[in-house]
């Protein structure tokens, strides 16, 4: 049925391909006139685009002409021209699309067409890549076709000050990573003056690598933390508890989960080793969540695997690209168990002051763009999520890769064994070979096996990821032999040497399937460049990971029915369906995550965006006296409705406690008696209390003076809006975490969710309003106001995979019942506020 539909209407790629085809006419017809610029002439196309954009035309409109520029000066400045095919993929990432183009046909090149074109606009165009190095390459090679067309390049590198930042976002064109953007934006709403913002509204971005950054990394939200205090004693405690416990008796791991459990047995053990009665009783929460952190780091996170100890330092491993990912630490504790498990330091744990999703981050850019070699097996996730459309670019030549089949083999050992037979075989012919590995692990350990055998060879793994580039440049050499975990060195080209054509061109050899087909397709993808000769293969075992995971067993006893042994290996349609089978499902169960987590982040985000409007708000406006009052005017308004419900008759309001409440936050006692309360109705008690503090407010302004009172209310929101921001994101991660049980009564837990987070932000912005009235009415104000952050914060990580986040506890300094209120009102703190908590 397809395809009849197909033969009737053609393959919607196919005609897009065409309908673009025809632009690229229009822009190769232009080339001689182009050419005969001179480079003076051809620089000032730039200012002709501009005045034509004022003068009303669109974009779209020059699209032809600036393409043909930018064509023309990539020609002279780096000798590179544009193939047709490239164009077409510039007219894609132009039109807010993603571009899939195959490995080697110049993806980097491609985006210097619709970054130029956009550029035009003086909006500032993003260029979004996996790593500094890729960002520092790109905005060096190809910032000279834009500043020999007379526009601005900045680079955005970790590290670097607000002062350069705020340069670098001010370029027409800005390189970065995805993680320094989004960090970047989180920052900015965290600043206390704008003077200190860095980036400007978000309005065009490039994503190169685009399903790295908006799939593979869309589980893992930016977290900007901050300290909080805690002793480090409980996490050693917890790690030699658990160092004594026995898997199966003990504990149990569940591998298709990746979660570690303790056993009733194990639930026993630790209450007599704890001197406890019940570990799950509500003063043993932070001995049972130290206890599973410790569990996690011992038996389930893998050193070499998914972290590197450098230096007294526990560094996290990338999982998507093998590097090592300095700076960044595991959350909720897990870094920390991790430091003790490998007998470090342990640092103090967190608290998240500030966080997004990729997903959230990238869908706030007006208009959005990517480019990758594999996209199509996503397709469906790009549309639901970001409403991006994929289409497929036709090659510059042909592709003449020969993908082999599979080889699988009963064991791990009787597969590396074959890999570096393989790998000697045609080392000899002097054919290079590339060899995916998904661990630092397992690359040296074909690394000890090849060094037995004689063959020199290079290991490219997150340990050296300072000289990847070079390294896998090389990987085409005649002779070479390159180790590389995962994807480790994407984004380089891999140049065929002299005579390599001629033995076959580069040979890969995968060692284990990923989970997910795409990243599979990504190795694969490093041979067979711009129509080069290569080939590919992957070598599996019944003992990988993914085979363990799903449906392993079967096979295996299958094997051993039939006598298999370890060296010998099986070619069987019914192994390569099951591992098709395994990765959909998997690739189908990540979908599911990703979108669950996107789900519930939605919820937050809409908070997110109404707080940060507001903030913005704040920070930009000279006089924010009016805001001000209105929220006075709203906490004056909620004290009258509580105090006189409409349910009671009047006789039966309490008057008593209104002028309480009032007394202690926003009148003093001379200025308000019970006789002036006493027989209004509910409006005009808010009308006469609010001429009464308006009056009071004119008051201290007159006697600070309208500069500093001015300044005065920018400190007392900018403080109360951070920190119960940062309270309630505390809150919300807390209900994320137990939602799921409400389930269990036949609720749906994203709807009971989406409720009570709205109830609690409601209930925040009343305690953000009640503290500014209590602030600005009744705090003694210095000369030297001082804006000043409610945290210092850095960047971490917090991987979705790694489980459940369990709530952040840290200990507060806390006011004692008995001591003075610090509202100022003079009354015991039980009394007053503490009556509140």
């Amino acid at each position: 049925m397809l395809g009849l539909v197909k033969k009737i209407f053609g393959d919607a790629n196919e005609r897009e391909v065409k309908r673009l085809s025809r632009t690229v006419e229009e822009i190769n017809a232009l080339e001689p006139t182009i050419q005969a610029l001179s480079d003076e002439e051809l620089r000032g196309k730039t200012e002709e685009f501009r005045n034509r954009l004022e003068q009303g035309e669109e974009l779209d409109d020059l699209l032809p002409e600036a393409f043909a520029v930018v064509r023309e000066a990539s020609k002279r400045v780096l000798n590179k021209r544009h193939y047709d095919v490239q164009l077409i993929g510039g007219m894609v990432l132009h039109s807010g699309k993603i571009a899939e183009m195959r490995t080697g046909e110049g993806k980097t090149l491609v985006g210097t067409l619709p970054v130029y074109l956009n550029a035009l606009a003086g909006k500032g165009v993003h260029v979004v890549t996996v790593n500094d190095y890729l960002a520092q390459r790109d905005s060096q090679e190809m910032g000279q076709i834009y500043t020999f067309l007379g526009l601005t390049v900045g680079c955005n590198l970790h590290g670097l000050s607000h002062e350069e930042k705020q340069a670098a976002y001010a370029c027409d064109i800005t390189y970065g990573t995805n993680n320094e953007y989004g960090f970047d934006y989180l920052r900015d709403n965290m600043v206390l003056y704008k003077e200190h913002m860095v980036q400007r509204p978000l309005s065009y971005a490039i994503i190169d690598e685009v399903d790295s950054i908006l799939v593979d990394e869309a589980r893992t939200p930016l977290i900007i933390s901050g300290q909080a205090q805690k002793s480090t004693e409980l996490y050693y405690a917890a790690d030699r508890f658990v160092s004594r416990l026995t898997e199966t008796e003990d504990y149990t791991i569940d591998i298709k989960m990746k979660s570690i459990v303790l056993t009733e047995q194990g639930v026993s053990k630790t209450e007599r080793a704890f001197g406890i009665d019940n570990l799950y009783a509500h003063d043993h929460v932070l001995l049972n969540h130290h206890v599973n952190q410790a569990l996690r780091a011992r038996y389930i996170m893998k050193r070499d695997v998914d972290y590197v100890v450098q230096e007294e330092e526990v560094i996290i491993v990338d999982e998507f690209t093998g590097r090592l990912m300095s700076g960044r630490r595991y959350s909720d504790g897990l870094h920390q168990a991790i430091e003790a498990k490998e007998g470090l330091k342990v640092q103090n744990e967190s608290m998240t002051l500030a966080t997004i999703t990729f997903q959230n981050y990238f869908r706030m850019y007006r208009k959005l763009a990517g480019m990758t070699g594999t996209a199509k097996t996503e397709e469906e996730e790009f549309k639901r999520i970001y409403g991006l459309e994929v289409v497929q670019v036709p090659t510059n030549r042909p592709m003449i890769r020969n993908d082999m089949p599979d080889t699988v083999y009963k064991s791990e050992n009787g597969k590396y064994k074959a890999v570096v037979e393989e790998i000697v075989e045609r080392h000899k012919t002097g054919q290079p070979v590339l060899v995916g590995t998904v661990s630092i692990e397992n690359s040296e350990r074909i690394s000890e096996m090849l060094k037995k055998k004689g063959v020199a060879h290079q290991v490219l793994n997150a340990k050296y990821h300072a000289v990847e580039a070079e390294i896998i440049s090389k990987a085409g050499q005649h002779g070479a032999v390159t180790i590389a975990t995962n994807m480790a060195g994407r984004g380089t080209d891999i140049l065929l040497g002299e005579g390599v054509p001629e033995v076959g061109g580069l040979h890969i050899i995968g060692t284990e399937r990923h989970e997910s087909r795409r990243i599979d397709n990504q190795l694969r993808g490093r041979a067979g460049r711009q129509g080069d000769p290569g080939s590919s293969q992957f070598y599996l075992s019944m003992q990988d990971e993914l085979m363990r995971r799903f449906g392993a067993d079967n096979i295996m006893g299958m094997m051993e029915r039939l006598g298999f042994d370890e060296d010998s290996p099986i070619e069987s349609r019914l192994i390569t369906r099951a591992i098709e089978s395994a990765q959909k499902r998997v690739e189908g169960s990540n979908f599911d995550a990703r979108r669950i987590v996107l789900q519930y982040d939605d919820v937050i985000n809409l908070q997110r965006e109404k707080i940060y409007g507001d903030r913005r708000e704040i920070l930009f406006s000279e006089n924010i006296r009016e805001i001000v009052l209105g929220m006075i005017r709203s906490t004056v308004t909620r004290a009258v409705e509580s105090h006189c419900p409409d349910e009671e008759i009047p006789e039966n309001w309490d008057i008593d406690s209104l002028l309480t409440y009032s007394h202690t936050h926003f009148l003093p006692d001379d200025r308000l008696t019970k006789e002036d309360l006493w027989g209004k109705e509910k409006e005009e008690m808010i009308e006469m209390l609010m001429e009464r503090i308006v009056a009071l407010y004119d008051e201290r302004e007159a006697n600070m003076g309208p500069e500093i009172m001015r300044e005065f209310e920018k400190v007392v929101v900018l403080r109360a809006v951070d920190s119960k921001w940062m309270d309630h994101i505390d809150a919300m991660d807390q209900l994320r975490q137990g939602i799921h049980l409400r389930a269990y009564g036949g609720n749906d837990p994203l709807r009971e969710y989406q409720f009570e987070g709205h109830n609690m932000f409601l209930g925040m912005i009343e305690r953000i309003e009640e503290e500014i009235t209590l602030y600005i009415m009744k705090a003694h104000v210095e000369s030297n106001l001082k804006r000043e952050a409610v945290a210092e914060g850095q960047a971490v990580d917090a991987k979705a995979e790694e489980g459940p986040k369990k709530p952040t506890k840290r200990d507060e300094q806390r006011v004692g019942r008995n001591d003075p209120c610090p509202c100022g009102s003079g009354k015991k703190f039980k009394q007053c506020h503490g009556s509140m908590e």
